[in-house]
């Protein structure tokens, strides 16, 4: 299993209005969070009951020099705890899960953003296969591009304030 982790402290905002933030996300208030770089986040189609789980999206953006663009399924979503997509690049259920958990503490929300990427039984011995895609340097920029996406989201979210919550 391949896990690439980034963690950080992101202050002027909770853990519940990220997890709403990106539950609720659509194209306009995606690309305002980091314009240039965040091209699209959208439901493309809802999930079958509530909390969106089910939830098919679309993502698209730069990360580093890799411009990464694909669908991905809500597998669970608990407000203000944590997040898991399991993404479908081309449409192919693959074993590649993206997930956000967070955490309100004393200096603002604890965010760890995972992507990982494993096979189960026999079929663990391909996981090698996953560093000829998500290599170092795309786990450098992701880390990078994680720790400049969060603390991005507390002033979109509530502009002119200079204070943390």
């Amino acid at each position: 299993m391949l896990t690439l982790v980034s963690e950080m402290t992101v202050a002027g905002i909770t853990a519940r209005e990220i997890t709403d933030f990106m539950l609720e996300c659509d194209d306009a208030r995606y690309q305002a969070w980091w314009p240039g770089t965040h091209r699209s986040f959208h439901v493309v189609e809802p999930g079958p009951g509530p909390g969106h789980v089910g939830d098919r999206v679309w993502m698209d953006e730069l990360v580093g020099d890799r411009h990464l663009r694909m669908a991905a399924e809500v597998e669970a979503a608990r407000p203000g705890d944590r997040i898991v997509w399991r993404l479908l690049p081309w449409r192919l259920r693959v074993p590649v899960r993206l997930t956000l958990a967070v955490a309100d503490c004393d200096d603002g929300v604890r965010v760890r953003h995972a992507l990982t990427a494993g096979w189960v039984g026999w079929r663990r011995v391909l996981d090698p296969l996953w560093r000829l895609y998500f290599t170092r340097s795309f786990a450098v920029a992701l880390d990078r591009h994680a720790r400049t996406e969060f603390p991005r989201l507390a002033p979109l979210l509530h502009p002119g304030e200079g204070r943390t919550r």
